[in-house]
């Protein structure tokens, strides 16, 4: 490589004779504009996240003040007396959320698999692309949809039977117990597992297709078959990020307010582990009440649901990194959601 001295600005020529980038003495202005400008839109968004605590705690103080810890604890909601308990709203939103769950992610690795493994070439872009159509439809649309579709369906058919079935195995019968009344928890989990699929299905799909083709290849080349490549070599590496994509899907259950809103009955405040009961979670009664918050009180304690809201999100997300983070510092390995 030919030689140059420290101050000369010609540039270094390598054996081939082509140019090769010099360090320069001092910071290069367009490089200190650009890690400034991206260490403000990053530092922009952590003061977003953090003006919106503010600004909810603000409101909710009064509530915060009177009610303290025992508005988490309490299962009261009666805005006559300004007795408010927040418990079955965030018993409702965890039980629907995690009912979408367990409910969409085998549906939603199934077809991750199938579009990445075993569809033909000509197929797989459509069967994604009907997929990803799942997720831009509006949650009203999925509201209505439930509303004059699924939830009849449920209450004339699905209840029935599993109140006649499950419902007589001890402990497991307590799920579904209860008078059938058509708009319940269970349907409005069926409501979330419907939209977080299209979700859930598309992040799986990316991470399956991420997985090295040398991990297939030596599979079969110790005379695998295609379940077992895909048993030993594919989920293993992909589950790290099969369950970023779940715990994505969860978030968004969680946060989800007019579909799940029109199925879930909004009619009780009841804790009960029947899935037959009618309910709220903390999204739906901020929706249902936020208007009716006619005193300074009421209006304070359904901002208080939406703080409360917001942290419960929050801590999720922060036990889904860790889960991640654990998962994919496994022997396995895994790609990093």
């Amino acid at each position: 490589m030919t030689m140059h001295s420290e101050g000369s600005s010609e540039p270094l020529l390598s054996s081939l004779g082509r140019p090769v980038l010099r360090g320069r003495r001092g910071s290069n202005l367009g490089d200190l504009v650009f890690s400034g400008s991206t260490a403000i839109l990053a530092g922009s968004v952590i003061a977003l996240v953090g003006s919106i605590v503010v600004l909810l705690t603000v409101f909710a103080w009064q509530s915060i003040s009177r009610y303290g810890l025992g508005f988490v604890g309490g299962s009261v909601w009666d805005p006559i007396f300004e007795r408010f308990g927040v418990l079955p709203f965030v018993y409702g939103t965890l039980v629907t959320s995690l009912l979408a769950l367990l409910l969409a992610t085998p549906i939603a690795l199934g077809a991750a698999l199938y579009a990445g493994e075993y569809s033909p070439a000509w197929l797989r872009e459509p069967v994604a692309f009907l997929v990803e159509l799942l997720a831009v439809i509006p949650s009203v649309i999925y509201g209505l949809w439930g509303f004059l579709v699924l939830a009849p369906v449920m209450k004339t058919w699905v209840e029935p039977t599993l109140k006649g079935s499950v419902g007589q195995v001890p402990l497991l019968g307590a799920l579904f117990s209860g008078p059938i009344l058509g708009r319940d928890l269970l349907i409005g989990g069926v409501i979330l597992a419907v939209m977080i699929l299209p979700t859930v299905a598309s992040v799986a799909r990316e991470v399956v297709l991420a997985v090295p083709r040398t991990q297939r290849e030596g599979m079969i080349a110790l005379g695998a078959t295609k379940w077992e490549m895909i048993q030993g070599a594919v989920l293993p590496y992909a589950r790290s990020g099969i369950i970023g994509a779940a715990m994505l899907g969860l978030a968004r259950a969680m946060g989800e307010t007019m579909a799940v809103t029109m199925v879930i009955g909004n009619s009780s405040t009841k804790i009960s582990p029947s899935l037959f009961t009618p309910g709220y979670t903390m999204a739906s009664a901020i929706a249902n009440q936020f208007t009716e918050a006619d005193t300074a009180l009421y209006f304070s304690a359904i901002v208080e649901v939406a703080l409360i809201l917001l942290l419960v999100s929050v801590a999720t997300n922060v036990a889904a990194r860790v889960l991640v983070w654990s998962v994919s510092r496994g022997p396995a390995g895994g790609v990093r959601a």
